[in-house]
């Protein structure tokens, strides 16, 4: 089957973002590439060279991937069309990865308990990602 895995693209803060996101989730990345290692990138200024070209971080069993936009594309912009769902396996666990991510972002609603039964938050990230973190109550 299939997998299916978030790419993020950030105007210059790849970098930034993602050592936040792997200090929220305590994983390590798989792979960083940067613009200066990459073929064809040559001409690129000192700056540009040190931008993320790729970088991969697992979540889960999925993995949280990212690149900065190169200065001859269109920039990244932010919108409401996409949010990053994360379902915990604790309440604590819920907790924390809210805290964690939301730290100076935009609380939309707060991790509180739903009408359907589980407890619910989203916000969007000092980055301006949108994140639903959900932890789903034990049936009875």
């Amino acid at each position: 089957m299939a997998t299916m895995n978030t790419y993020l693209n950030f105007n210059g803060t790849t970098e930034e973002a993602f050592n936040f996101y792997k200090n929220c989730f305590k994983t390590e990345f798989i792979t960083i590439m940067r613009f200066g290692d990459t073929p064809g990138c040559e001409d690129l200024d000192e700056i540009e060279k040190g931008k993320i070209m790729h970088i991969s971080l697992p979540i889960g069993g999925n993995i949280l991937m990212g690149t900065d936009i190169p200065p001859n594309r269109p920039k990244a912009v932010n919108g409401t069309s996409v949010s990053i769902s994360i379902n915990t396996d604790t309440e604590q666990e819920a907790r924390d990865i809210f805290a964690k991510l939301s730290e100076n972002g935009t609380v939309e609603i707060p991790l509180q308990d739903m009408f359907w039964g589980d407890l619910y938050g989203m916000f969007t990230d000092k980055f301006g990602i949108q994140w639903m973190i959900n932890y789903e109550y034990p049936k009875n």
